[in-house]
């Protein structure tokens, strides 16, 4: 039997085609060789880094921390000059002092006008009495004068000493009621005397504010990162002294939405990382973010312009990473890893 031409040069060739294309379906994971487990390289250890700044602005005069050191919550990282800020707060505290003096006054001369008011009340009774005496006298000799008994030279004296008296009754009822409007608006300057101390009391307040915020603190247990201050530099509100990154520590990766099928919270994880020469360790899904990253893209892509190419857009998605593993506390924010989920279990 005839054998064709290059048949034993086809069959390498077949054999080599078909490897390339099982390859490529290997490598794209394509039926066959579709999977369960879902890998990202797209994936990262996170941490809660937080950056210490000052509330004041000032020279620093005390740096007692060196970088990636250890620190507790409370201990002193930097130190800013406080002179001018004690003098504001010894004038805030002065302030306060004559506010409440000024209060105290006012209970002084609340006192002295209620006295005033009682001395007018008297006055007032005093007046009364004389007018009643006066109208008596004038009831016992008005029929002596009808009789001419007495002269009208008397008369008239009685008559204008009740008139004096009457008199006299109204200016102490003017008194009186002059008195207690006085009283009336030294009460009222009490409400704006009160406003005064409170006032000085939050000055005074603020100025110890200012006086503690010259100490720049470990807001929590972790260790810094470069400190970035030296002493003698002129800081302000919002300058970088360093940072300070607790021990807690996630796992965040951003999967492919095609990748997303039949993943769930509570899954296991596996993850490598890159810095322990590609140790693996466990987790579980903890959450999925609301919005793929292209929506908190600080610039948007606009789609509905120019020529569209569609991209599968990735979802971030928070893991974390299971206790009691000894490789666990080598994990730093920022380290890249890989990330499987077998969405089968």
């Amino acid at each position: 039997m005839a054998k064709l031409p290059g048949s034993r040069a086809t069959v390498p060739a077949l054999l080599v085609g078909v490897a390339g294309v099982l390859l490529v379906l290997y490598a794209w994971r394509l039926p066959p060789f579709t999977s369960s487990v879902q890998t990202t390289d797209d994936a990262y250890v996170r941490g809660l880094v937080t950056v210490v700044s000052p509330q004041v602005a000032g020279y620093l005069v005390e740096i007692p921390v060196q970088d990636y050191a250890d620190v507790k919550a409370g201990d002193l990282l930097a130190r800013i000059d406080d002179r001018i800020f004690q003098q504001r707060l010894a004038q805030a505290r002065s302030q306060l002092s004559a506010a409440e003096a000024s209060l105290a006054n006012l209970e002084v001369q609340r006192r002295t006008r209620e006295a005033n008011i009682a001395v007018t009340r008297a006055q007032l009774e005093n007046a009364e009495a004389g007018l009643a005496k006066a109208q008596a006298d004038l009831r016992r000799i008005t029929p002596l004068l009808e009789a001419n008994i007495q002269s009208r030279a008397q008369g008239d004296t009685v008559r204008a000493a009740e008139r004096q008296a009457e008199a006299t009754v109204a200016q102490a009822h003017a008194s009186e009621l002059v008195a207690q409007q006085t009283l009336a608006e030294t009460l009222a300057t009490r409400a704006g005397l009160e406003a005064a101390v409170r006032n000085a009391e939050a000055l005074v307040q603020l100025a110890e504010i200012d006086v503690q915020n010259t100490r720049i603190t470990a807001p929590r247990d972790g260790r810094l990162g470069e400190v970035g201050a030296r002493v003698g530099q002129y800081v302000t509100a919002g300058t970088q002294i360093t940072t300070v990154v607790p021990d807690s520590r996630w796992v965040v990766a951003n999967y492919k939405e095609t990748q997303l099928v039949g993943m769930r919270v509570g899954l296991p994880v596996v993850f490598r990382v890159d810095a322990l020469q590609g140790a693996s360790l466990t987790g579980r899904v903890e959450r999925f973010s609301p919005a793929t990253g292209s929506e908190f893209s600080v610039i948007r892509a606009d789609n509905a312009t120019g020529n569209f190419t569609k991209v599968a857009q990735r979802l971030p998605i928070r893991i974390t990473i299971d206790p009691n593993q000894p490789l666990a506390g080598q994990l730093a924010p920022g380290m890249s890893v890989v990330v499987s989920i077998d969405t089968g279990r």
